[in-house]
C-alpha cells in the first residue's frame, strides 16, 4: 500500500489543535475525503496555559484554539461537517482512553486509513491518542482500516528529538512528503492561524512531513524503555501512571463499561 495514497477515505485524529498542521497540514489539502478528530481542547484543567496566553479561564482559552483550528482547516479545504472535538482536556486523555477508543468506533468504521500519533513518550495526549486509535481499530474487526503514523518529538539525550520516529522492527517504510511551493505557503498559513501556539510551532520544521505504516504497539511497555520527554516536564504523567492507565483502558475495553 502506498503510504499516503490520497485516494482512501482518510481519518486524522489527532491530540491538540495545531498538531493537524505540525503532522499533516499539507497533506491534508491533498485528501479529497477526510475527517479530522481532535481528541483533546488543547486547554489543560489546571488553567495555567490559559493564564500565560492571556486568558480569563479554560473554557476561554480552548475556544480560541478551536477557533484556531477551525481557520487552518479552513485553509486545508477540511469543512466544519467533518471536524470533530471530543473535548477531553490537555493532558487529560490518558485517564480517557476507554472512552476516546470507543467514540472513534463509528469514524474509524467508516475510515480506509487513519492516521494519528506514533507512540513515542513525548506528550501523553499523543500516547494516549495512539492507544486509543490501536484500539478502536482492532476491536473494529474483520482487516480494519490501515493505521498510518506520524512523528512530533519525543527525548533524546540532549533534549528535544522532533519530527523524527523512533526506530520500530515491525514500522513499515518511511515516506514524506514533497512539497509545493503553494502547499508550503499554505502551511504556513495555517501555522498562523494557531497565534496561540506561535511559540511551540516556531521550534518545528514546517517543510517536513513524513509518513510510515505503524507497527503493532505494546502498549504496556514503554515506546523506548526509558526516558520520557513528558515525565522531564511534568506533563501530568509519569510512567507509571502510563502503565496504569494502559491497564485500566484495556480492562474496560474487555468489559465494555461506561466511562
Amino acid at each position: 500500500m502506498d503510504v499516503i495514497d490520497t485516494d482512501r477515505r482518510w481519518l486524522v485524529v489527532v491530540a491538540h489543535p495545531d498538531d493537524e498542521v505540525l503532522g499533516c497540514g499539507a497533506l491534508l489539502s491533498r485528501l479529497r475525503d477526510v475527517d479530522v478528530v481532535h481528541v483533546t481542547d488543547g486547554a489543560p484543567r489546571d488553567g495555567g496555559d490559559a493564564r500565560r496566553h492571556g486568558f480569563e479561564g479554560r473554557s476561554a482559552y480552548a475556544a480560541a484554539r478551536w477557533r484556531e483550528a477551525r481557520a487552518a482547516l479552513d485553509i486545508a479545504g477540511v469543512p466544519d461537517g467533518r471536524h470533530r472535538g471530543f473535548g477531553v482536556a490537555d493532558q487529560g486523555a490518558a485517564r480517557r482512553m476507554g472512552e476516546v477508543a470507543r467514540r472513534l468506533a463509528p469514524f474509524v468504521a467508516r475510515a480506509g486509513a487513519v492516521l494519528t500519533h506514533a507512540y513515542e513518550g513525548g506528550h501523553p495526549d499523543h500516547d494516549a491518542v495512539a492507544f486509543a486509535v490501536h484500539a478502536a481499530v482492532r476491536d473494529a474487526g474483520g482487516a480494519g482500516p490501515a493505521i498510518v503514523e506520524m512523528p512530533f518529538y519525543h527525548a533524546g539525550t540532549e533534549g528535544w528529538v522532533r519530527q523524527r520516529f523512533l526506530p520500530h522492527p515491525d514500522a513499515g517504510a518511511e515516506e514524506g512528503l514533497a512539497f509545493t511551493p503553494a502547499e508550503l505557503a499554505a502551511k504556513r498559513r495555517m501555522a498562523a492561524c494557531h497565534a496561540t501556539q506561535g511559540a511551540t510551532l516556531s521550534s518545528f520544521d514546517l517543510g517536513r512531513e513524513v509518513f510510515r505504516r505503524a507497527p503493532a504497539y505494546d502498549f504496556a511497555r514503554l515506546p523506548h524503555g526509558g526516558d520520557l520527554l513528558y515525565e522531564r516536564h511534568g506533563w501530568n504523567l509519569d510512567r507509571a501512571g502510563w502503565l496504569a492507565a494502559v491497564r485500566a483502558a484495556e480492562a474496560e475495553l474487555r468489559a465494555g463499561t461506561a466511562p
